[in-house]
This record gives structure tokens, C-alpha cells and sequence, in this order.
């Protein structure tokens, strides 16, 4: 290792992975920019100038794989970017009663227990780290506090996976950074941001959207930890 930060982000190929891992990049990261599309994901990462690594974060032999593809390759990892999510079965204006219970472990397979997979993968190489971080994308959506606050526009969004995977992956960041006093953890609210998964609605452009993930991730070893966080200070959990 020759003292560059090694940072890994998942769904890396498009949208604020992509910019996120553009932004890393040109600050000097060694970044893996990790993709469940192999092709699109070695377009991207040449695009970026960055590394690239096969990740589906729904499949334990894939993260497995590309933890150790990792290792062997960099010797250590201090920055994971949990980026990677889906839409999922519940797309705006669906009625929750036609939801079941496959579609949300669906959704929730990608969403909250991909992170939870993947840390659990590279927490060797990060509690190997001088300065471990972990990034969580959250969303508004995932903040109970947002969406009982008729004033705000995330009360109005009815998406019962989607939100209910987001909220739980604050939680589950809260809870590793209890854990593991020694990583930073730390859920991020990129807000609405126009990318394909909202068909480009969001007022935010990607370069807005990427900023918190990419502060969260140059954090220092004394930086917080256990935090819901948008670009403009803590959420409302």
C-alpha cells in the first residue's frame, strides 16, 4: 500500500456513485467503483480512472468475491460507500395493500441487507484502517420525523419497501457505530436528486446530491460517528 485512501462504492457505475467515485478520485482516493453489471461497471470505472470490482450486494458469494478480490489487491480498504439501492416494488402512487411480504425482502435484500453484507465483508480490512469510514445512503424518505411533517415533501411519497428499507438502514448504521467505536458510521440523505432511479425529477443535480456522501467520506479518525446527515446538518430521525 502506498498511503493513498482506499475507498470502495457500490452501484458505482451511474448516478451518485458515479459522481461520488468522480469526486474521490480527483481527491486523490484509489476508488473501487463496484457494480453488479460487469460491462457497465468496467466502462464506468475507466471512465473514472478508477478500479473496478463485480459486487451485487444481493448475493453473499459476489461480496464475498469482491472482498477478497480486494484484499489481494490493495491489502486494505478505509472507506465503504454503501450506495447501491433499488426503487423496489413499491413505486409512487402504488397501493401498499397489493405489496407483499416477497416484495419488500426484495427490496430490503438490496437495500438494507446489502450494506449489512458488505460491511460485514470488509470489516476486516477496515478495522485494519488508520481511519475506517463507513457512508450508508439513507434517504428523506427513510426519516420518520420527515415524512409526519406535512410541511415537507416526503410525507406526500407513499413507497412502503423503499422508505421502510431506508429508515432501517439508519438504524442499522446507529447500531455499528455502537459496535465498532473505532469505525466511523455515518447515514447520509444525498436528497432528491435527479437520477434514474426518480426518471431525473429531483431538483438536485448529481454534483448536489454526491456532496455529503463525499464529505462523509473524507471524515478524519476524529470525525462523527452514528449521525443521520444531509447537506445542510443532522436529520430528523
Amino acid at each position: 500500500m502506498n498511503g493513498m485512501t482506499i475507498t470502495l462504492i457500490t452501484g458505482a457505475n451511474k448516478g451518485l456513485g458515479f459522481e461520488t467515485a468522480r469526486q474521490l478520485v480527483a481527491a486523490g482516493h484509489t476508488v473501487y467503483a463496484a457494480a453488479r453489471d460487469a460491462d457497465r461497471g468496467r466502462v464506468a470505472a475507466d471512465k473514472l480512472g478508477a478500479r473496478f470490482v463485480q459486487l451485487d450486494v444481493a448475493d453473499d458469494a459476489s461480496v464475498a468475491a469482491a472482498a477478497e478480490f480486494v484484499r489481494a489487491d490493495s491489502g486494505g480498504l478505509d472507506v465503504l460507500v454503501n450506495n447501491a439501492g433499488i426503487l423496489g416494488a413499491g413505486k409512487l402512487g402504488e397501493r401498499i395493500g397489493e405489496l407483499t411480504g416477497d416484495d419488500l425482502i426484495n427490496t430490503f435484500n438490496t437495500n438494507l441487507f446489502g450494506p449489512v453484507r458488505v460491511t460485514n465483508a470488509f470489516l476486516p480490512l477496515l478495522r485494519a484502517s488508520a481511519s475506517p469510514v463507513v457512508v450508508n445512503v439513507s434517504s428523506g424518505l427513510g426519516s420518520i420525523a420527515l415524512c409526519a411533517d406535512p410541511s415537507r415533501a416526503e410525507s406526500r411519497v407513499v413507497a412502503l419497501d423503499y422508505n421502510s428499507s431506508k429508515t432501517a438502514l439508519v438504524m442499522v448504521t446507529a447500531q455499528y457505530a455502537t459496535a465498532f467505536p473505532a469505525i466511523r458510521f455515518n447515514a447520509v440523505d444525498p436528497g432528491y436528486t435527479a437520477t434514474d432511479m426518480n426518471g431525473h425529477a429531483g431538483p438536485q443535480t448529481v454534483e448536489e446530491g454526491a456532496e455529503i456522501l463525499v464529505r462523509m467520506a473524507t471524515i478524519g479518525p476524529d470525525g462523527p460517528t452514528g449521525t443521520f446527515v444531509d447537506r445542510h446538518g443532522p436529520v430528523a430521525w
